[in-house]
């Protein structure tokens, strides 16, 4: 009987343990200051090209609250390297386009840890749209902001 009971309190606490991790990681604003040098994000609609973990609808609930319309779309002129783009000329990299307020790409912003781990920079995808995509700040700038 006790180890049934402590099968059913793990269970319990175990994804409970998960969602507050995952709340303080990606949703709180104890564990992400924006550094002050960046810029104010303008009010109106932005489009974002994610590649990674954003492409996953879940994710996009947990971060920004919705699960959006994303569409496929391309960049090209990029590969991808682990969790950054690198430029490569022949190269194409596959995402999707989101479209988000400024409340929600202030939620990407910290879920992407921008100015700390990312930056976010314009680039044109493939259909000629200009879009936002979080690239890796190199080593030694994001060492020195942590």
């Amino acid at each position: 009987m006790r180890m049934r009971t402590r099968l059913g309190v793990l269970a319990i606490a175990s994804p409970l343990a998960l969602a507050g991790w995952l709340w303080l990681t990606m949703l709180s604003p104890f564990t992400y200051e924006r550094p002050d040098h960046l810029a104010p994000i303008a009010e109106g609609p932005h489009r974002v090209f994610v590649y990674g973990t954003l492409t996953h609808a879940p994710i996009r609930w947990l971060v920004y609250g919705r699960t959006g319309e994303p569409e496929p779309v391309v960049l090209e002129g990029f590969r991808r390297t682990g969790l950054d783009l690198a430029p490569a000329a022949s190269a194409r990299v596959e995402g999707l386009l989101l479209r988000v307020d400024a409340e929600e790409l202030s939620r990407l912003d910290r879920y992407e840890r921008l100015g700390i781990r990312y930056e976010r920079v314009r680039v044109t995808l493939g259909d000629d749209t200009r879009a936002w995509v979080y690239r890796r700040l190199p080593k030694d700038a994001a060492d020195a902001t942590e």
